[in-house]
């Protein structure tokens, strides 16, 4: 006697959710490779950016109609509606972060040690190139009581040291920190300042942002001076003031070393 096996239906939800997660996870990395390698514009590779997300999170929805149908009326694709959705979690992990940041950090793209006098970024010819021409506006006092509020601890460096060794610190802390210099102006002159002018990217997207140093001699040594400004976005998510603490610190070790 012949037995007649009724086979459960797939879930069409199921099976769609893994090849829109797997798409979305390709363009999305295909897209961050091109705004590295400076392949493509920021306006355009953020929103195929967006477009990545928006197919994760499609992908997620599909899962969860699956599951629900996967329950309700014992259709097949259980596997396939997990594989989608970990294959999207696996998109969304890192603009989910962000947007944590985002909604826990103020809304600042620079960020200064000194926040009654920031220092100013060189208009030299020079500077001027390597920024295409670029200069960070000047913040409000404002945005500048919104950095002292979220970022307590970002505060001048004061060296017992004179200036031109803290010039040659500052220097060797850009470099061991892999920056971009563009110029180095040594103390000198009636007010014995010195600066250095460099750029550093972004981890993930490689996106450019702007720095400059101020030495300033004191009566005891000098004082050092920071100001990080991104050049894209107008949220950093926190990344100056990482920055701006990593060279600090870099910059007191070094001075402890003895250079």
């Amino acid at each position: 006697m012949r037995h007649l096996i009724i086979e459960e239906p797939y879930s069409r939800p199921a099976k769609w959710s893994p090849r829109v997660a797997w798409f979305s996870l390709a363009a999305s990395l295909l897209t961050a490779l091109l705004i590295r390698w400076g392949r493509v514009g920021y306006d355009e590779g953020f929103i195929a950016l967006g477009a990545g997300v928006g197919l994760a999170l499609l992908a997620v929805l599909l899962s969860l109609v699956a599951f629900v149908r996967i329950w309700q009326e014992g259709r097949q694709g259980l596997g396939s509606a997990i594989k989608g959705m970990l294959l999207a979690g696996l998109v969304l992990a890192y603009p989910a972060l962000m947007a944590v940041k985002a909604a826990t950090l103020p809304v600042i793209n620079d960020i200064s040690t000194d926040t009654e006098n920031p220092p100013s970024f060189s208009r030299s010819r020079i500077a001027l190139e390597a920024r295409g021409g670029r200069v960070p506006p000047d913040v409000s006092p404002e945005v500048r009581e919104l950095q002292r509020q979220a970022y307590v601890l970002i505060a001048p460096l004061t060296l017992d040291v004179d200036p031109p060794e803290a010039f040659a610190l500052v220097q060797k802390a850009a470099a061991n920190l892999g920056w971009n210099v563009i110029e180095a102006v040594p103390p000198g002159g009636r007010q014995g300042a010195g600066r250095l002018e460099a750029i550093d990217r972004t981890f993930a997207l490689k996106l450019p942002d702007d720095i400059t140093v101020r030495i300033r001699p004191r009566a005891d040594g000098s004082r050092i001076d920071i100001r990080s400004a991104s050049r894209v976005g107008r949220h950093d998510l926190g990344g100056n003031a990482r920055r701006i603490r990593a060279f600090l610190e870099e910059t007191s070790n070094l001075a402890l070393a003895g250079g």
